[in-house]
């Protein structure tokens, strides 16, 4: 838990300094760029992902999983591992719907890109391919240094159209101005309410593509106090052993989570 502590500290913290606002031309053009970091495109992705939940009071708990990508057809197949009593369980993801297996009822449930991710404070639409500069408006963006890091911060609001499936109504985002990486967001209710924070304090570089190596997200809603002091629910999420290797066409159906179950 004094690990989680410290990244959250280090890649929190913001420096203040006079804001340089950014056009909204040239905004636009960065929040694409961002977008097209958080994807992978031409090609199939593979990953071992490990999720370490903190909750105050009942300590850790830790699920893993193996996810399955193409991001060209936006197909995505997730399948638990870990532990024991959710082995079996995942998700599939095609025509733009996601669908949750469970091996013991051998049945299919629909679930949104918002819902949580095995009850976890990730959502399942953090794990896929981001689309800011389609689904928000940009309100305001500037220069900020957050921690170590130059970043462009950019607040948005989401546009009407998009109103029903982006996950949140209002967003901040730091991403990196040289290499448009995402750092840090933040998730606000319509009313201005923050609701979670998230932090990619470490990027992975395979085959010439930036993977997140490690993230962080702090939800705002799932907390208790502790000796004063609010403590909030925290999951840091892991990613290792990346491939861009091509895959089989089954990997993306009903069918593969099936079988893989047996």
């Amino acid at each position: 838990m004094k690990k989680i502590i410290l990244i959250l500290s280090a890649i929190f913290f913001v420096m203040p300094i006079f804001a340089q606002e950014i056009p909204l031309d040239e905004a636009k053009e960065f929040l694409k760029k961002a977008d097209e970091k958080t994807g992978y495109f031409g090609t199939d992705f593979t990953g071992e992902y490990v999720l370490t939940q903190e909750k105050h009071g009942q300590g850790s708990s830790i699920t893993s999983a193996i996810m399955y990508r193409r991001d060209s057809k936006s197909m995505c197949t997730i399948r638990i591992t870990g532990p024991d009593s959710d082995k079996g369980k995942g998700y599939v993801q095609f025509d733009k719907n996601i669908w949750f297996y469970d091996p013991a009822s051998r049945q299919f449930t629909f679930s949104a890109g918002r819902d949580k991710f095995q009850n976890t404070n990730v959502n399942n639409s953090d794990l896929r391919p981001q689309h800011y500069s389609e689904q928000y408006d940009i309100a305001r963006a500037y220069y900020e240094k957050l921690g170590n890091y130059e970043c462009i911060v950019f607040e948005l609001s989401v546009t009407k159209k998009a109103s029903k499936v982006a996950d949140y109504p209002k967003l901040k985002l730091w991403i990196t101005k040289d290499d448009f990486l995402i750092r840090k967001r933040e998730d606000y209710s319509l009313s201005g309410q923050l609701l979670r924070v998230t932090a990619i304090p470490s990027y992975q570089k395979v085959e010439g593509r930036s993977v997140p190596a490690k993230m962080v997200i702090q939800d705002r809603l799932r907390a208790q106090k502790i000796n004063g002091k609010m403590q909030y629910e925290t999951t840091q999420v892991t990613v290792s052993n990346v491939s861009f290797k091509k895959l089989g066409d089954v990997v993306y159906s009903k069918q593969y989570l099936e079988n893989m179950s047996l």
